[in-house]
C-alpha cells in the first residue's frame, strides 16, 4: 500500500510539472528576467516578473494582468487604428510629423479640427496608439527595418506594449490600385487580383497563395490583414468587385476558409497574420451599385429577399477562427435591422455575428464612419455616435489619430468601464496569442530572401493561368497554330492602342507589329471607371446612373469590330467587375477571354495552347445594360430572371 501511494505521489507530481519551450526573446531597451532557467522581458521596468510578461499564462490571464495596470488613456488610445507613415522617400527612418485636418474628407464639409495622421514618437508616447496602417510601399528590407524602429519606440513606453501593422492587400495584379483596395504593385510576390483566385475555383491553390503570402508579410513585421472582402458581386455596377472573390456564396466560403487558414494557421501565433475581413454583412447589395462613402450609396437593400445568402461566407470565416471582422458604412435597408451604420447597429454586430454567428475576436471599424460617413446617425454628435458604435460591439476605430472625442466620450459617462474593458481585452488577446510581447522585431536579411522569392513566383505563374477563363471558342479558334503571324494589342480606356512588345517569344509564333500583317489578332480590354456612382475609385461624381458597358467605359468598341471583322480575332477583357459584351456580338470575334488581373505570358500560354485554360466565371456577365438596371441586387446572376446573364455564372471552357 505504501508502494502503491509513493507511485500516486510521484505520477502526481510529474504530471503537474509542465514542460516549456523557450521562446525567442526580441529586445532593444528592457531588461531580461531569469527565472527558473527561463527568461522573460521586464516590459514595465519594474524589476520583477509580471503576469502580463509571463509567456506560460494564457493570453486571457496576461490580458486581465495588464488591463489593470493600464491608464484610461492609454486603454482609449488603444482603441484607435491610424495610418503610419515612413521616413521620407519610404526610408526606415520616422516619420515625426503630425497631419491635421479639419475638413470632411468626403464631402468637403468643415469637420472639427483633429490629428489625422500622428508622427510616431508623439502617437506612441504621448496618445498611446498601439494600432498602425500602413500604406506605404518599400523594398522589404527597409519596411523590416522601419519597423524595428518603430517597435523599438513601443518598447520604450511605460508598459512596453508592442505596435502592430495593417495593410490592405499587396500581393495582387490589380488594374484599380484604390484606397481601400490595394496597395498596388508592391515588392511582394504577384497574383491574380481576387476574382482571378475565385476565377481559379481551385481552394489548395488560395491555401498556398495565404501561406505564402503570410510568410512574406510577417518577415517584414506586417502582422494583421486589412482583407479580404467577402463582400458578393451581385450587384454588377457596385465600384468594389475587382476586391471580390465573385457572386457564388458557396465558392467564396470556401476561399475565406483557405484564406484564414493560410494567413493565421490553425491558430494564431508568431508567424501569424491576423485578418480582418470585411464587410460585414456584405457590402454586394448597394442601392444601384452607388458608393456608400458618400450619402446616396448609404443603403443595402436585399429586394430578392437574400440577406442570409450574404453572411455565408463569414460564418465560413468565423468557423474557421477568423481574428477580426470590418464593419461596412451602409445601413441595412428594409430588414429586421436598425437602419444604421453597420459599425453602429448592435443588431449586426452583438446579436447575429456575436450571438448567433459565434464571433468571438474583434470588430474593427471602417475608416471614418465617426467623422466621415455616419449613415443613419447623421444626428448625432461625435461623443453619441461613439458611444452608441462601442454599445454595439465596435471595438477598435480606424480614420484618425486623435483620441480626443473617444476620451470625451467616456469622461461624459457615455461609455461605461466595462465597455472600455472589453474592447481593449480583445485586442490584447490577439497581440498575446501572436507572441508581440516576446518578440515584435524582425530580420531585415530574412525579409529580404522571403520576399518576391523564386519558390513563391512559380506558384503564382501556376495561378495566374489558371484565373483565365476561356468564354467563348467558336469554330475552335483557339489554341491559335504554330508559326501564326500574331499582333496582340493592349487596348485601354480612353482609346489607346499600344502594340504589346514581347521581347521574350517562347510561343511558336511570328509576333508582327499591325493587323494588316497578322493572320490573327488578339485585344486585350482594360475599360475605364467612366460612371461608377462616386469619386472614391475614380470615375464620374454624384449618383450618376452607372454603365457596364464597354462603350460606356471608355473603350473603341467599334475599332475592335472593325478589326474582327478582318482578321479572325481574339477578345480578352480585364474583367474588374461583370461588363456588359452584348457590343461584340454584332463583331467578328469568335474567341472571348476574361482575365482577372494577369500576366501578358500567362494569356499568351492560353491562347497559344501551352496552357489549357480551366478557369471558371466568378460571376455572370450580363446580357445587356437593360438587364444591369432592372437586376434586383442582392440576387446573384444565376438566380435572376432567364435570360440575364450573356455568360453565366460558373462557365468557363477548356480545350
Amino acid at each position: 500500500m505504501k508502494k502503491l501511494l509513493t507511485l500516486i505521489i510521484l505520477a502526481s507530481v510529474l504530471f503537474s510539472c509542465k514542460h516549456y519551450e523557450q521562446p525567442e526573446l526580441g529586445t532593444r531597451s528592457v531588461s531580461i528576467i531569469n527565472k527558473g532557467g527561463l527568461q522573460f522581458k521586464d516590459l514595465n521596468k519594474n524589476g520583477k516578473l509580471d503576469k502580463y510578461e509571463d509567456w506560460r499564462l494564457t493570453p486571457e490571464q496576461r490580458a486581465a494582468d495588464l488591463l489593470r495596470q493600464m491608464t484610461i488613456d492609454e486603454k482609449v488610445g488603444f482603441m484607435i487604428i491610424s495610418q503610419i507613415n515612413m521616413g521620407p522617400q519610404g526610408t526606415s527612418e520616422l516619420n515625426e510629423r503630425d497631419q491635421v485636418t479639419n475638413r470632411n474628407n468626403f464631402t468637403g464639409e468643415a469637420a472639427d479640427e483633429s490629428i489625422n495622421v500622428s508622427g510616431t514618437t508623439k502617437g506612441i508616447m504621448e496618445r498611446h496608439l498601439r494600432h498602425f496602417i500602413l500604406r506605404a510601399n518599400a523594398p522589404a528590407r527597409i519596411m523590416a527595418e522601419w519597423a524595428n524602429n518603430v517597435q523599438a519606440v513601443a518598447e520604450g513606453s511605460r508598459l512596453g506594449i508592442p505596435a502592430i501593422f495593417a495593410s490592405n492587400p499587396r500581393n495582387h495584379v490589380a488594374v484599380d490600385n484604390s484606397l481601400g483596395l490595394n496597395v498596388g504593385n508592391s515588392y511582394f510576390t504577384q497574383w491574380p487580383g481576387t476574382l482571378g483566385l475565385g476565377a481559379a475555383n481551385d481552394p489548395e491553390l488560395v491555401y498556398q497563395f495565404a501561406k505564402s503570402a503570410a510568410a512574406e508579410w510577417a518577415a517584414c513585421g506586417i502582422r494583421k490583414g486589412y482583407m479580404y472582402q467577402l463582400d458578393l458581386s451581385t450587384e454588377p455596377r457596385w465600384s468594389r468587385i475587382e476586391g471580390t472573390f465573385g457572386e457564388d456564396a458557396d465558392r467564396v466560403a470556401a476561399i475565406a476558409t483557405q484564406l484564414v487558414k493560410g494567413f493565421q494557421g490553425e491558430q494564431l501565433g508568431p508567424q501569424s497574420v491576423a485578418l480582418t475581413m470585411k464587410h460585414f454583412p456584405g457590402g454586394g447589395p448597394e442601392m444601384k451599385g452607388w458608393d456608400s462613402h458618400y450619402s446616396y450609396g448609404m443603403n443595402l437593400v436585399y429586394p430578392g429577399g437574400m440577406f442570409d445568402y450574404h453572411i455565408k461566407p463569414f460564418k465560413a470565416a468565423v468557423d474557421a477562427g477568423v481574428s477580426g471582422i470590418m464593419p461596412y458604412y451602409a445601413r441595412p435597408h428594409e430588414t429586421q435591422y436598425e437602419e444604421v451604420g453597420s459599425a453602429f447597429n448592435q443588431g449586426l454586430l452583438t446579436d447575429l455575428l456575436r450571438n448567433t454567428l459565434g464571433f468571438k475576436g474583434l470588430v474593427n471599424s471602417d475608416t471614418g464612419p465617426i467623422n466621415n460617413m455616419p449613415w443613419g446617425v447623421e444626428d448625432l454628435t461625435y461623443q453619441e455616435r461613439y458611444a452608441k458604435a462601442v454599445a454595439a460591439g465596435t471595438d477598435l476605430f480606424s480614420g484618425g489619430a486623435d483620441i480626443k472625442n473617444l476620451k470625451a466620450t467616456y469622461d461624459a459617462g457615455m461609455i461605461t468601464d466595462e465597455q472600455i474593458d472589453r474592447a481593449v481585452t480583445r485586442l490584447l488577446i490577439e497581440k498575446f496569442q501572436m507572441g508581440l510581447f516576446e518578440n515584435p522585431y524582425v530580420d531585415p536579411d530574412k525579409a529580404e530572401a522571403t520576399a518576391n522569392s523564386e519558390e513563391f513566383r512559380a506558384m503564382a505563374e501556376t495561378a495566374f493561368r489558371k484565373s483565365i477563363v476561356l468564354m467563348r471558342n467558336e469554330g475552335s479558334v483557339l489554341p491559335l497554330k504554330k508559326g501564326v503571324k500574331l499582333y496582340v494589342e493592349r487596348v485601354d480606356a480612353g482609346g489607346a492602342h499600344n502594340a504589346v512588345q514581347v521581347p521574350d517569344n517562347k510561343w511558336d509564333v511570328e509576333f508582327v507589329d499591325s493587323p494588316a500583317k497578322a493572320d490573327a489578332v488578339v485585344f486585350w480590354v482594360f475599360p475605364g471607371m467612366a460612371g461608377r456612382g462616386g469619386g472614391f475609385l475614380g470615375g464620374a461624381a454624384g449618383n450618376a446612373p452607372i454603365s457596364n458597358l464597354l462603350s460606356a467605359n471608355n473603350i473603341d468598341v467599334r475599332y475592335i469590330n472593325t478589326v474582327a471583322g478582318r482578321k479572325p480575332t481574339v477578345v480578352a477583357v480585364n474583367c474588374s467587375r461583370p461588363w456588359v459584351l452584348s457590343e461584340l456580338q454584332g463583331g467578328a470575334a469568335k474567341a472571348w477571354i476574361a482575365t482577372f488581373g494577369t500576366t501578358l505570358p500567362a494569356l499568351l500560354d492560353v491562347v497559344t495552347g501551352k496552357f489549357n485554360p480551366t478557369g471558371k466565371m466568378p460571376f455572370g456577365l450580363p446580357s445587356s445594360q437593360e438587364a444591369v438596371e432592372n437586376n434586383k441586387e442582392d440576387v446573384p446572376s444565376s438566380m435572376e430572371a432567364e435570360g440575364y446573364a450573356l455568360i453565366p455564372c460558373g462557365a468557363g471552357l477548356s480545350y
